[in-house]
């Protein structure tokens, strides 16, 4: 039996829910899915929307530098808009297992939605046409013991910053060590500060950009070693130095449509990135 994931990007990229697709459920799937290629799930033609990101994300050469394989059982924090979740879970949902955590919002609940884990998990399950029941999705303090130990892959996608400037990074590290197995690795892309910079101008002051040195004593100081560091997702046309921060550049544009460089920002294209792998410390 094959699991067909693919079929619902189109509905996943809009959050609308999909008509007539009833996908079996992930459980009984990956007794014997096909797993899918990367290729497949980068191509298919409902990914037409987020398409355009992947000249500046290239999440093809990013998962590979991360060791993503179908199979595994990978967790991504914070999925946000959801653009890299459009892309791992119709990759390893078939055959591995797709987890989304985030940190503890303590009291503040959605009124009308209700929390954030139960909203991520009823959005896709709709659009992936499974069962809601068969989506992991928790807050850090709501980590399921059963998980300590069995992730293999744990990946962080421009959310340091964010981390960082709300003292949650610990959090959210501690709850990812617990989770990780012991040769598992955590996969992190951060937009990236210039050679140089201070911290005053990009730790104190929140401009989206990080020291790559900051991100790795972070790191650190919560019980994990850098592995190995890439340029995949540099950039050397962005200076990192706008005014409004990093979300002066694509996809934001948050200066407005009105900003006469606005064409100098769609030339540059997204934020230079630092594309970081660790492990758990000896």
């Amino acid at each position: 039996m094959k699991l067909h994931l693919l079929a619902p990007l189109a509905a996943l990229a809009a959050g609308t829910a999909l008509v007539g697709y009833a996908g079996p459920a992930i459980a009984e799937a990956h007794m014997d899915a096909d797993a899918p290629t990367l290729d497949d799930v980068l191509a298919d033609g409902r990914r037409a929307s987020d398409r355009a990101r992947d000249q500046y994300r290239n999440p093809a050469e990013t998962l590979q530098f991360f060791g993503v394989e179908p199979t595994m059982t990978v967790a991504e924090y914070g999925p946000g808009g959801g653009w890299y979740t459009r892309v791992l879970a119709p990759y390893v949902m078939p055959a591995g297992n797709y987890i989304a955590f985030n940190a503890d919002s303590g009291d503040d609940v959605d009124p009308e939605r209700g929390p954030w884990a139960d909203r991520f998990r009823a959005s896709l399950a709709e659009t992936m046409g499974v069962e809601a029941s068969d989506v992991t999705a928790f807050e850090t303090d709501e980590m399921p013991e059963e998980l300590a130990g069995t992730v293999d892959r744990v990946l962080i996608f421009r959310s340091m910053h964010g981390l960082n400037a709300g003292n949650s990074a610990d959090e959210v590290l501690k709850a990812a060590r617990m989770m990780l197995a012991d040769d598992g690795r955590v996969g992190v892309v951060q937009h990236r500060a210039p050679e140089g910079a201070t911290y005053d101008d990009y730790g104190a002051r929140q401009r989206g950009y990080m020291r790559t040195a900051d991100v790795v004593n972070i790191f650190e100081a919560n019980g994990f070693e850098l592995v190995e560091s890439s340029e995949i997702n540099a950039n050397p046309n962005d200076p990192a130095d706008w005014e409004r921060g990093v979300w002066t550049l694509p996809p934001t544009f948050a200066t407005g449509e009105d900003d006469p460089r606005r064409e100098e920002y769609m030339a540059i294209g997204e934020s230079d990135r630092m594309t970081l792998l660790f492990k758990k410390a000896d």
